[in-house]
């Protein structure tokens, strides 16, 4: 706030400055969830919790699954989980290829990682229509990962259904 003071100082009897308060512009609402998604939101928790904690992802799923202070889990984020784990080899190689030169899939965020599996997981082995599970990824990394994710990500994911043809 400015005065009509010379040199525009403050003193006492001036009223303070006003400040907005609130989310930044930068920030986002976050987006309300489907079922699905939030099956897939617990999938990525469970993945990125057992790579922490450098547990089998089915470990951390057992556990969850017992823990009566969270949710229950639900049957397709079981089916995320499961599928991630049993196919992570293809998966990952699917990953590698796709990827551009000098990336790797270490370097990669690890959110932008993980969605990328389960995405990759529901393209290539579930009915889901392939813009469907790019789309649920994108918009996970756009709410939880970098600002240079849901590009990456969105590359990734075409160059990976591409290949697959459906």
């Amino acid at each position: 706030m400015s005065t009509n003071r010379p040199g525009g100082g403050r003193n006492a009897q001036d009223p303070p400055e006003l400040q907005l308060v609130g989310p930044a512009e930068s920030q986002k609402p976050p987006r309300k969830l489907s079922t699905r998604s939030k099956a897939r939101k617990r999938a990525l928790d469970i993945l990125f919790e057992a790579e922490i904690r450098r547990l089998s992802p089915i470990e951390v799923l057992t556990e969850r699954d017992h823990d009566e202070v969270t949710p229950p889990v639900r049957v397709f984020t079981h089916e995320l989980v499961h599928g991630v784990e049993e196919n992570l080899d293809d998966i990952d190689d699917r990953i590698r290829a796709a990827l551009a030169v000098g990336w790797t899939l270490e370097r990669m965020p690890r959110i932008d990682r993980l969605m990328s599996r389960i995405a990759v997981f529901e393209i290539e082995y579930t009915d889901i229509h392939n813009t469907v599970a790019i789309a649920e990824a994108v918009a996970m990394v756009d709410d939880l990962s970098t600002d240079d994710s849901p590009p990456f990500v969105n590359g990734l994911l075409a160059r990976i259904a591409e290949t697959i043809g459906r």
